[in-house]
């Protein structure tokens, strides 16, 4: 090997190496949803979930949608407040959905996006958003079916997960409530190995 490609091979090195060290960084930096894990059942975890604030809107596709809600934790909001990034993000795209045989998506079809607020946040006490397409949103406690996966979310392959999340919990009688929907814990930066996703759907509570 010349002295170039140690050279070019050496400064690929080093940039995957940076690369998966701000992997590291940003999954021990962002704060996350506390949950707590009720069972698992071949790979999907039933949760039990507590109340959670999320700032959420509803646009045309998923980059509109995160620029509206990063504006908001950034200062969009009454009283300029700054909010810290809280992960997982949750999106839900209705022409995903496992009901219905698979068919192209329609200008009503949107992308429902939301933020997971910092847990000292009351609902009472929550800055309000100023932009009038995001708003705030109560979960009340809950119970989730969530399968994981890593990479990165394509619609081909999280629509994969989808099913094969009902799919086991129908061979397992889990009552399911609702439409799965995606829960991404990363960064845009994050290598794809180091990636952290889940569709996770909501279940009947487990005793």
């Amino acid at each position: 090997m010349n002295r170039t490609a140690k050279l070019a091979a050496a400064s690929a090195v080093c940039a995957l190496t940076l690369w998966a060290a701000w992997g590291i960084y940003s999954k021990r930096s962002a704060d996350r949803v506390t949950y707590t894990v009720q069972r698992t059942v071949d790979g999907v975890e039933l949760r039990s979930y507590p109340e959670v604030i999320l700032a959420e809107t509803r646009a045309p596709n998923e980059t509109i949608a995160f620029r509206r809600l990063f504006e908001y934790i950034s200062g969009e909001n009454q009283g300029a407040a700054k909010l810290s990034m809280t992960t997982p993000v949750r999106t839900h795209t209705s022409a995903l959905s496992m009901t219905t045989p698979p068919r192209a998506a329609t200008d009503e079809e949107l992308v429902t996006m939301g933020f997971y607020l910092p847990r000292e946040y009351t609902p009472a006490a929550v800055p309000k958003p100023t932009n009038p397409t995001v708003s705030l949103v109560v979960e009340v406690p809950r119970s989730l079916a969530v399968r994981s996966f890593s990479l990165y979310a394509t619609e081909k392959r999280t629509a994969r997960e989808k099913r094969a999340l009902l799919e086991t919990l129908a061979a397992h009688e889990v009552e399911v409530r609702g439409e799965p929907f995606l829960l991404q814990y990363n960064d845009p930066w994050t290598p794809p190995f180091m990636r952290t996703n889940e569709v996770a759907v909501e279940i009947a509570p487990q005793d």
